[in-house]
């Protein structure tokens, strides 16, 4: 791919992954570039959580027990390598915090993009437990953050067809001022 529009014309999630994942060398320059997005004020209102090994099991036991369970939630064993998506609100801000929360997750979105760009498979998990006691506990999250949710990477299955999405049209989403 040479660029941006090609990166986003091929994006696609991939619910299954392989073993492999990007080092952590690998996830941080890709993480220097996807901290880019446009920023009000350049607050920075997020933060990444590199989840690999034991740390999937921690999160699969807070998953079961937002859920009223016990034991462990095989939901995290679904990638080698989970990227937990905090929005960390800054309070003395004029930035509103609905725009913050937009800025964490433009860069979730673009990271997930650099990801794929790079052969990752990647797909963003959320659902009722990312705002859950047990699971902001798990990630040790401060009064002014919220779990937006996990990108799940792994390496792309061979024998899986990339079952592009069919592209959209633009005429049915895009209308002049009324």
């Amino acid at each position: 791919m040479t660029g941006a529009f090609e990166a986003a014309g091929a994006r696609r999630s991939w619910s299954k992954v392989t073993d492999e994942a990007p080092s952590h060398e690998e996830l941080a320059r890709l993480v220097s570039a996807a901290g880019r997005v446009a920023d009000h004020s350049s607050l920075r209102p997020w933060r990444l959580i590199e989840i690999r090994g034991d740390g999937r099991t921690r999160l699969g036991r807070a998953l079961n027990k937002a859920e009223g369970k016990r034991g462990v939630s095989t939901k995290p064993m679904r990638a080698p390598l989970l990227i937990a998506v905090v929005a960390s609100y800054s309070k003395k801000s004029k930035v509103p915090r609905w725009e913050q929360e937009a800025v964490a997750s433009g860069v979730a979105h673009m990271l997930s993009l650099l990801l794929d760009e790079a052969g990752w498979g990647v797909f963003w998990r959320t659902g009722g437990a990312t705002r859950s006691k047990a699971v902001a506990k798990a990630h040790k999250l401060g009064k002014r953050e919220e779990l937006l949710g996990w990108l799940y990477v792994g390496g792309k299955p061979a024998d899986r067809d990339s079952g592009r999405r069919k592209t959209i049209d633009a005429e049915d989403f895009l209308s002049p001022m009324p």
